[in-house]
């Protein structure tokens, strides 16, 4: 398999967590990490780690700065892959790199066994796949291929 340059980003806690453990599905290939907390780097050691501003629904009004990071995120790590476990500043990279023809996985937090989360239902309309961690929330566009935990 040819190697392919990575982005497996994620904001903070609960979502990044998750995503450190799918980092056994990106050996081999050259991975930069983006989060919230420059903290992280040593969680990702020797991979870079980028980081972002984070946004909520409930400060949606950060939301351009979250949008400038993303830009500068992707001009830098120019990925042929993306990789996230959410949420919103994911989100938002994974709608700029559908323009860009960037192939995109939303991994949908353990989080949620009820419903997707507000950010993966949005997901399905600009990632090329969407995954739920949870059997009965799979449905046409959104996959189940087991859990991170």
């Amino acid at each position: 398999m040819a190697r392919k340059r990575i982005l497996a980003i994620a904001s903070g806690g609960g979502h990044f967590v998750q995503l450190l453990r799918l980092r056994p599905a990106w050996d081999g290939h050259d991975v930069t990490y983006a989060t919230v907390h420059a903290a992280s780097a040593v969680d990702v050691a020797p991979a870079p780690l980028l980081t972002f501003r984070d946004v909520s629904r409930a400060d949606w009004w950060r939301l351009p700065l979250t949008l400038w990071d993303a830009l500068r995120i992707l001009a830098k790590v120019r990925p042929q892959v993306i990789v996230t476990t959410g949420a919103l500043p994911p989100l938002v990279v994974l709608t700029l790199a559908r323009g860009l023809g960037i192939r995109t996985l939303w991994v949908d937090s353990i989080a949620n066994s009820e419903v997707l989360s507000g950010s993966g239902r949005h997901a399905g309309k600009v990632a090329t796949a969407v995954v739920t961690q949870w059997p009965q929330l799979a449905e046409p566009g959104v996959d189940h291929w087991g859990s991170v935990l």
